[in-house]
């Protein structure tokens, strides 16, 4: 059975969360205080996902993000963020974390994120044994997905799969650049050939995610001619970089638009996870002129080392 770690000094906010994942899944709910206690029963028995806290004592968010990238990097965790910690939970993803979800909108988005993460995760660990024994790989892929939202998910499999045969970074970090990737083929999909508004695009995507059927209207009724849309991916990955190119066939959109820093209340605002998540998980991303391509490149990862908080054993 699937088990998910619920880390928050806050017994009520734990079985708040608890109870949200609980109607949503068949999930085991185990629970945590705070990350000294998480990292200790984690020790014993490893959770499949953790989600967790920003503040706590003894151990915060970041800390645990940070001890789980090194020495249980396998295991994704997601942050679950308040208005104004925007810096706090950056440098979280930037530094291990698979995702985020706001506490404000912990109702309709957190069963769905943890599905997600759950989903990439084990497509990332299931060519781990067979992938540690190649010596040397490179690889360049062109696809041309048309408009069909189907082939998102194995395609992203594809990457992360080819990303560990080329031991570019850990298991974790192979999880990320799926999740950014995946980011990236929505918007393209969604607000790029079809032209479906940055506000609502999350309503775009559970209806995607529910039954992937894009003619049905979604805020308006879809033109064929936007159905007709294609999406091409170029895809170079060698034991140096990882290099994404991505561009749909919609009319772009004004780059100069695009925040250039982190704004305060930005994770929580309707359409800005997908570039939340691309810049934290990625070296660079960068849009052409036109607004409908972008490159995700992601570059090879450094082992990385931690320090236990004084007093805690890791």
């Amino acid at each position: 059975m699937t088990t998910v770690l619920v880390v928050d000094d806050s017994a009520i906010d734990r079985r708040l969360v608890g109870g949200l994942l609980s109607k949503a899944s068949d999930w085991k709910i185990e629970y945590a205080a705070d990350g000294a206690e998480a990292l200790e029963r984690a020790k014993r028995a490893l959770p499949d996902l953790i989600i967790t806290d920003l503040h706590m004592p003894r151990m915060d968010g970041l800390e645990l993000v940070r001890a789980m990238r090194v020495h249980h990097p396998e295991v994704p965790v997601i942050l679950m963020t308040a208005y104004g910690s925007e810096a706090f939970a950056v440098e979280a993803l930037q530094q291990g974390a698979a995702s985020y979800v706001p506490k404000s909108q912990l109702a309709d988005k957190l069963s769905d994120t943890v599905r997600e993460i759950l989903a990439r995760a084990k497509a990332s660990r299931s060519y781990e044994a067979l992938l540690s024994r190649l010596n040397r790989s490179e690889f360049t892929f062109f696809v041309e997905l048309g408009n069909d939202a189907s082939l998102i998910d194995p395609l992203v499999d594809l990457v992360q799969q080819t990303v560990a045969r080329a031991r570019l970074c850990d298991s974790s970090g192979q999880l990320r650049i799926g999740v950014a990737l995946r980011e990236a083929l929505l918007n393209a999909l969604l607000h790029g050939n079809l032209e479906i508004s940055l506000e609502r695009m999350d309503d775009a995507r559970e209806q995607l995610m529910s039954q992937r059927d894009l003619s049905i209207p979604i805020d308006r009724p879809v033109d064929e001619a936007l159905l007709a849309r294609r999406i091409f991916v170029n895809v170079r990955i060698s034991t140096e970089e990882a290099r994404i190119v991505i561009r749909d066939e919609g009319p772009g959109f004004d780059v100069s638009s695009v925040p250039t820093s982190w704004e305060p209340g930005g994770l929580e605002k309707k359409g800005s996870r997908s570039l939340s998540l691309m810049r934290a998980f990625m070296d660079e991303v960068v849009y052409n002129e036109a607004g409908n391509e972008v490159t995700l490149v992601k570059r090879k990862e450094e082992e990385k080392t931690v320090e236990a908080p004084r007093g805690i054993d890791v």
